[in-house]
């Protein structure tokens, strides 16, 4: 039971009916935005584990490559073919608003046109398999780029539900109980004054009434004696 230190007027029950009202709409908003929340959450949830399962694939793939290659040529050569990547990529990052949670969005641009533009050495000097690494390498970057944004917006989201979780609880089993709870004793108390008011009207009605009642049996009685006396005076007459 909540500790209710009000002060039972009707200014102040008029105040929390208002504040019902308002909690109760809140509620209602809150629920809707953590059930869409929460769809979109299993949606984005889905396509990290997809596309997670893809680039874990795809990085296999990598690695089996740079494998062979890395047996098929010198370690020195293949460290001579690496070390000057002709490739550069500049990130940006914008945001997009999903159900008031801005969730990054990353954007990549190679310095050349063309993406493919990524062999920073020579094909006569090596092997066919370093090649195709390189190129599994360049496809999966764009992947994990997207993995990375999708999962931040996954944490993003689950950190705003768990928040929203805790309003929705706080409303519907703290605010919105206590404050019908505190009508309620309002209501009692204001009931409570309103039957003591009309019983003590009721009671000066009585004094009044028996007031008037005795007012009007002494007029009567005087009017009696000084009728009694009017026809004593005639008969001595």
């Amino acid at each position: 039971m909540a500790n209710i230190t009000v002060t039972p007027t009707r200014m102040e029950l008029t105040r929390l009916k208002g504040k019902l009202k308002t909690a109760r709409r809140g509620h209602k908003l809150l629920k809707d935005k953590r059930d869409g929340l929460m769809k979109q959450f299993l949606e984005t949830v889905r396509e990290v584990r997809s596309l997670r399962t893809e680039v874990e694939e795809e990085l296999m793939t990598v690695h089996k490559s740079f494998t062979v290659a890395s047996a098929l040529m010198s370690s020195e050569a293949l460290e001579q073919a690496l070390v000057y990547p002709k490739q550069s990529v500049e990130l940006t990052m914008s945001s997009r608003n999903i159900m008031s949670v801005n969730v990054p969005v990353y954007h990549f641009q190679t310095k050349t046109k063309s993406d493919s533009d990524i062999y920073p050495y020579g094909f006569a000097a090596t092997s066919g398999e370093l090649d195709t690494a390189v190129d599994a390498l360049g496809h999966v970057f764009q992947k994990m780029l997207k993995l990375a944004e999708i999962e931040k917006s996954a944490q993003l989201m689950a950190e705003e539900i768990e928040k929203t979780r805790r309003r929705v609880n706080a409303l519907e089993y703290v605010v919105i109980p206590d404050t019908e709870e505190t009508i309620r004793y309002i209501t009692m108390k204001l009931d409570e004054n309103d039957r003591a008011t009309t019983t003590r009207l009721m009671k000066v009605k009585d004094m009044l009434l028996k007031e008037a009642i005795e007012d009007r049996r002494e007029e009567d009685a005087r009017a009696v004696k000084a009728f009694g006396a009017s026809e004593e005076a005639h008969q001595e007459v």
